[in-house]
């Protein structure tokens, strides 16, 4: 009899670990299922206003109106001389904000992650003001800044540094001046949050490693 209990106390030891690993699983599936119950009303606005946009679009320029598979469109945009100088324009524009940004934002950046909490909180309210204006509002203030009687013409002009005024509103100059400007901050915020949590005993030592 005693042989007998000791075999159901082995079989009974060798299922629990078993069924706790089932009962685990069963509670991660459970988890993820309410994770994606939360999170289908986000899912369904993005395939709705995302997804299915670009699906349209992608079906009109593969497919002509009788339904037949072409690819006039991309032969036609390759033949237009204008498409192309967009598309250029396009990616020099986007190239060049970039390197503005990341020129102008990982340095105050990183000043204001070693600041103090108090002196680093004020500084970026000045980071997060342009958030609080509309983006129409900051483009039309670029232009009255720009214009060429705008503030800066103006200035240049008193100063005798020019004596005609520059073009710089309307035109490629304008339009990556009021992209970095409208951009900066969303490049600062994430640098300023990671940097933050970099222990700064790893700085020191990298300083004393050389």
């Amino acid at each position: 009899m005693s042989a007998q209990t000791a075999v159901m106390q082995e079989n009974a030891g060798r299922a629990g670990p078993d069924l706790n690993t089932q009962a685990l699983r069963t509670d991660a599936r459970r988890e993820s299922l309410r994770l994606l119950a939360l999170l289908s009303p986000s899912l369904l606005l993005v395939f709705a206003i995302i997804i299915v946009p670009i699906g349209w679009l992608l079906w009109l320029s593969l497919f002509d109106e009788a339904g037949g598979f072409s690819a006039a469109n991309y032969a036609r945009f390759f033949e237009q001389a204008s498409y192309i100088k967009t598309f250029v324009t396009t990616f020099k524009v986007a190239f060049i904000v970039t390197g503005a940004c990341v020129l102008l934002g990982y340095p105050l950046a990183y000043m204001l992650s070693q600041l103090p909490r108090r002196a680093a909180s004020i500084c970026l309210i000045f980071v997060i003001l342009p958030f609080w204006t509309s983006v129409l509002v900051r483009t039309y203030a670029w232009l009255v800044i720009l214009q060429r009687r705008g503030l800066i013409n103006s200035w240049l002009i008193d100063l005798g540094v020019i004596s005609q005024p520059l073009s710089l509103a309307n035109n490629f100059s304008g339009v990556v001046i009021g992209m970095t400007h409208i951009l900066l901050p969303f490049l600062v915020l994430p640098l300023y949050a990671s940097m933050k949590t970099i222990d700064t005993d790893c700085l020191r030592a990298g300083m004393n490693l050389g």
